[in-house]
């Protein structure tokens, strides 16, 4: 069976931000997630998962933030990033970056996991510009 996978997406830009109590939600339910995936079948597959956009989409709405729109990106990701903060070295999967005042720390958060990164952090300092 073959899919079609073209076409066009409505993704309005939203301002504001998701409730607290949501996010919290968000939060506990993607360290879960996160902690089945690389159990079962590794961090590769997790970090293979992240850049699929039907794949990211759905995760978000499993997530509970089922609002198709411009937010979901940076929504989704802060909850990874803050669910799985204490547990990452152990994941194998490190996230850094936000939104805002957050973003200017990136390359700082990059240089904290250069040491476990197979390529080093320069590559990854330079890839994290280009794309932000």
């Amino acid at each position: 069976m073959t899919y079609n996978r073209t076409g066009v997406a409505y993704l309005p830009l939203h301002g504001g931000k998701a409730p607290r109590w949501l996010f919290e939600r968000m939060r506990k339910l993607a360290r879960e997630v996160s902690i089945v995936i690389v159990e079962e079948y590794g961090p590769d597959e997790m970090l293979r998962k992240m850049p699929d956009p039907f794949w990211f989409q759905a995760f978000g709405c499993a997530l509970g933030f089922d609002w198709n729109s411009s937010g979901l990106t940076t929504t989704v990701c802060g909850a990874l990033k803050e669910g799985v903060r204490d547990i990452q070295r152990q994941l194998g999967i490190f996230v850094a970056g936000g939104k805002g005042n957050t973003s200017r720390q990136t390359p700082k958060e990059i240089q904290s996991f250069a040491h476990l990164v197979r390529d080093g952090a320069s590559s990854l300092e330079y890839d994290s510009r280009m794309v932000g």
